[in-house]
């Protein structure tokens, strides 16, 4: 969606007043803006004039996305160069230009001098040999008394490994795992408020686990799921997908989650644990 919103940006010359203008916002970092427009799925785009909203458009088709800006907006006419203010050009003051100098001189002395040593040296003016020129570095190896030239690295293989069978372990410890943010009672935004809502309706027995409270699960379960949004909902230990996916999966089968369904009336699902808790326990219904 990125991509196709900038090709069009670009075949909208800019204006002053502008006439257009083209936003992307981050859905999942901003809760109260995706509630506020009915966001279930991204991408997702709103055209609007004058506060008013003239229509959604949900997913990438290139040609449903062009349509909707052109029927709203009419066709651009430039679609050479992106449609925005040129750069501007910024001047230096005399005292950076004192220091920039200042640097260049220091450097250059640096390097005279390191030169220097490095022609000076036992035999014939240089290091293995060579006289008064260019040193000759062909036989040169570094010894433990040269400066670092890169930063020390260390190995985080085990930790990862760690990390993926500890996922391993939570997308398997309740039938439905849910990791969301937030709690059940209290979703931190408004994907994982729905999806609840929606398990609850199909009386789902659930596992949930809070991904605000555990920043590795959190970053290591995109990695894991090949997904990176939240919240995303595991059946049986396989990813199921984000909410767009788990309402068409239920639009197409509504007993999708038959299997999973608990005794109690429909509408009250149970949940895996306590809320208070990140980790998941036992799934028990409500």
């Amino acid at each position: 969606m990125s991509l196709i919103l900038k090709t069009l940006a670009s075949s909208y010359p800019a204006q002053d007043p502008p006439t257009i203008s083209f936003l992307s916002l981050d859905a999942e970092a901003l809760p109260d803006i995706s509630e506020s427009y009915d966001v279930t799925a991204v991408p997702f785009l709103v055209i609007q004039r004058d506060g008013k909203v003239l229509e959604k458009v949900s997913g990438s088709d290139a040609a449903r996305v062009r349509e909707a800006v052109e029927r709203h907006a009419g066709k651009g006419g430039n679609t050479g160069k992106m449609g925005l203010p040129q750069a501007l050009e910024t001047t230096r003051r005399p005292e950076e230009e004192e220091n920039i100098a200042n640097q260049e001189a220091i450097s250059a002395a640096a390097a005279a001098e390191q030169t220097n040593g490095a022609s000076s040296g036992g035999g014939g003016g240089g290091r293995g040999g060579g006289g008064g020129g260019a040193s000759n570095l062909s036989k040169y190896a570094p010894t433990a008394n040269d400066p670092a030239t890169a930063p020390e690295m260390s190995s985080t293989q085990e930790s990862k490994e760690e990390l993926e069978a500890r996922l391993k372990e939570l997308v398997k410890a309740a039938p439905v795992m849910l990791f969301m943010k937030g709690t059940p009672s209290a979703p931190q935004c408004g994907f994982s408020r729905t999806l609840v809502g929606m398990l609850r309706e199909k009386g789902v027995r659930y596992g949930f686990f809070n991904i605000l409270a555990d920043e590795d699960v959190r970053q290591g379960l995109k990695t894991f799921s090949d997904w990176p949004t939240f919240p995303q909902l595991y059946a049986g230990g396989e990813f199921v997908g984000g909410l767009d996916i788990v309402k068409e999966e239920l639009e197409s089968d509504p007993d999708f989650f038959a299997e999973y369904a608990a005794t109690a009336p429909k509408g009250q699902g149970g949940m895996a644990a306590p809320e208070a808790q990140k980790e998941p326990a036992t799934t028990a219904s409500a």
